[in-house]
């Protein structure tokens, strides 16, 4: 499906400029990096990834898991999903003010570096189980409701030069691995498991591929 493959080539950009982002953060508590990236950085983050990846996942994808593939809104994977966008968008929000100034005293730079801690987790980890679970799950329960294709959107100006713009902080600021994170594939990486869903087979799953997983 064309618009879910290109969400998951988005999805390897968006996971390199967290990356980024990281070595960013680090690199102002020392003064070795340009203020005026951070501005570069928001855009990234609210014009790419929330306007349009996020835009396109929500509107078009997960709409069309529950009023074509007629699965769950108000719980399970797409519940979850939704949640975890807003969840992320207030972290960003707050990170908003304090990339533009460059966190100029201590108190903001601590508050900025755990804010960013957490917003890349949250993500990166959102990102593993999109891959591995609701795109491959959502276009197998697509097809079988004759469903095929899904429409996609070209970018707009501001979109397109977010991304040209990460091309360039990646080169300025390569992007770093956060050691601590366990980052995996399946519902049980999912940080929603077991909280707000209790994974794709509780969720999705109906008796007939119960009966099919038994028999196997």
């Amino acid at each position: 499906m064309k618009l879910i493959d290109a969400l998951q080539e988005e999805h390897a950009l968006i996971d390199a400029v967290l990356g980024s982002l990281r070595t960013y953060v680090d690199a102002l508590a020392d003064g070795r990096a340009d203020v005026a990236d951070g501005a570069r950085f928001v855009a990234f983050l609210t014009t790419f990834v929330g306007q349009f990846h996020h835009e396109r996942e929500e509107d078009v994808l997960l709409e069309a898991l529950v009023t074509q593939a007629e699965l769950p809104r108000e719980r399970g994977p797409v519940f979850a999903i939704l949640q975890e966008h807003a969840e992320m968008e207030g972290w960003l929000r707050a990170m908003t003010p304090l990339l533009e100034r460059g966190a100029p005293s201590a108190e903001d730079h601590a508050r900025l570096h755990a804010l960013a801690v957490r917003y890349t987790r949250a993500l990166w980890r959102h990102i593993d189980a999109e891959n591995s679970v609701l795109y491959v799950e959502g276009t197998l329960r697509l097809g079988r409701h004759g469903v095929h294709e899904l429409p996609d959107r070209p970018m707009r100006d501001a979109e397109a030069a977010a991304r040209e713009d990460a091309a360039a902080l990646l080169l300025r600021y390569p992007p770093i691995e956060d050691a601590v994170l366990a980052r995996g594939e399946g519902c049980f990486m999912c940080r929603a498991h077991g909280d707000t869903c209790d994974g794709l087979e509780a969720e999705w799953w109906n008796e007939l591929e119960w009966d099919e997983f038994f028999e196997r």
